[in-house]
């Protein structure tokens, strides 16, 4: 019997997209899924390709050359470990496991110990890009054991999107790509809050219709801001409603949902010690969204301020621009920061400069905006934070006017903007000499006598408060 090249288990959205781009690279693609049903109606869609259908885990295994490239793109947790724990037994030392689903990367770390001991190589590849991604060319984060990487980069950088060059690239030992992967998550949660803030203040404030937001961020994608995010949003704006009068934007319920990778992302910035608050601030509003009937409920208990609309939208709206830009400044340093501290923790030796290219195409945040950080990384590796480079420091210079502005008018009106304040105050915060955890420190030491450090010597004091 003729074997596969690669194979595929999970033929969801994402994994049957993926295994046609593999097949559409010239790859032969055996397929399986735990319902043969979805096996079936895959196979009949796409009818004169080069898959090769299995109704077992064992007929599956036995399709694929040796030794085999089995990607996996089912759903992240004990799903992911009872497959794993099915096929090692049906495996050959040197075969290669490739987890492509949005896997916390800790969990990774515990998969490819156990498949190491079997002798299986295992790799945890973070894959963004959606159903568009994964079907036309993704951003592809490899990460696990050099060898193994080795012997599939070709195949990963026939199916990665391009951008100069494939956007996929070598990350680290051991979890380090879906810890990448869950980073750019994370920077996509805060992109999209920002963006929603955005929308809300021109909307609330600028009196801007749909329509006209269509095309003031089309102009918008034209310029610095340019991005997927902001060319889908508005596509979104200019969608009128099939089922009614006016525009779909305005009859969605205000409710988002989350996975977990934001979660994840501020759980492990906390467990580093590294400060990310715009990023955390789009998790908490999701959360805060989640709680539609009781935000109902309370919207009849308090008065909120009247919100006047602005003199001059246009003006408004360049200062909404610019705020957006350079919050958005704050919240890829605090992304890129948590990568920093993450090599730092684990020894991966993390690019930042290779990791910004490598999201230039195919991932959701992909964005011109990429290219300067890629050079700052370029210009200077121990680059302590993004705001510090030559280039965005003139960018933000130019810019944390509006985003003060911005800030305060949407304090004085009532409307919340968690994730630019945040961005704001991380920038206060992080630029500023002197701040008052000097009195904090002096608390602590008042009830816990956990010593402070003085200002005009050096060691460390306890003093008797009382």
């Amino acid at each position: 019997m003729q074997k596969s090249q690669v194979g595929m288990i999970g033929l969801a959205v994402m994994g049957a997209n993926l295994a046609r781009n593999l097949e559409r690279n010239g790859f032969s693609c055996a397929v399986y899924n735990r319902s043969y049903e979805v096996t079936e109606k895959f196979i009949k869609a796409n009818e004169g390709k080069a898959f090769l259908p299995a109704k077992t885990l064992e007929e599956f295994v036995q399709s694929i050359e040796a030794p085999r490239k089995i990607f996996m793109m089912i759903q992240a947790g004990t799903a992911t470990d009872a497959v794993i724990r099915l096929l090692i037994p049906l495996l050959d030392k040197g075969d290669i496991l490739i987890d492509g689903g949005n896997a916390y990367f800790k969990d990774t770390v515990a998969r490819e110990a156990l498949c190491t001991e079997a002798g299986i190589n295992f790799l945890g590849v973070g894959i963004s890009g959606g159903e568009e991604g994964a079907l036309n060319g993704a951003s592809i984060m490899p990460g696990g054991p050099r060898t193994a990487w080795e012997k599939v980069a070709p195949i990963l950088e026939k199916i990665a999107a391009w951008a100069d060059a494939p956007c996929t690239s070598y990350i680290g030992p051991g979890g380090a790509g879906h810890f990448v992967k869950m980073v750019h998550n994370g920077i996509e949660y805060g992109d999209m809050q920002l963006i929603a803030e955005a929308y809300d203040l021109l909307k609330r404030k600028g009196g801007y219709t749909p329509p006209e937001l269509g095309e003031l961020f089309g102009e918008w994608n034209e310029g610095v801001l340019q991005s997927y995010l902001i060319e889908i949003t508005s596509k979104i704006f200019k969608r009128s409603d099939d089922q009614g009068e006016g525009y779909l934007v305005d009859k969605i319920v205000d409710r988002a949902g989350q996975k977990g990778t934001g979660k994840w992302t501020t759980q492990t910035a906390l467990d580093l010690g590294i400060a990310i608050p715009t990023i955390s601030s789009s998790v908490d509003a999701r959360a805060l969204s989640a709680l539609k009937p009781e935000r109902l409920a309370a919207a009849e208990h308090f008065e909120r301020p009247e919100v006047a609309l602005v003199a001059d939208k246009d003006a408004f709206a360049r200062d909404v621009h610019d705020a957006l830009y350079c919050a958005k400044i704050m919240s890829y340093a605090q992304g890129m920061a948590l990568l920093e501290a993450g090599s730092r923790e684990w020894n991966w030796d993390l690019k930042l400069g290779e990791i910004a290219a490598l999201w230039k195409g195919g991932c959701i945040i992909r964005a011109r905006f990429l290219d300067e950080i890629r050079k700052a990384y370029v210009e200077n590796p121990s680059l302590a934070n993004l705001i510090l480079a030559p280039s965005m420091k003139q960018q933000v210079f130019s810019r944390i006017g509006a985003l003060r502005r911005i800030v305060a008018t949407a304090v004085e009106a009532g409307i919340p903007v968690p994730s630019f304040s945040s961005s704001l105050s991380y920038f206060d915060s992080y630029t500023t000499a002197s701040l008052p955890q000097n009195l904090t420190q002096a608390q602590r030491d008042f009830f816990g006598a956990h010593t402070f450090m003085r200002t005009d010597r050096e060691g460390a004091f306890h003093a008797q408060w009382e």
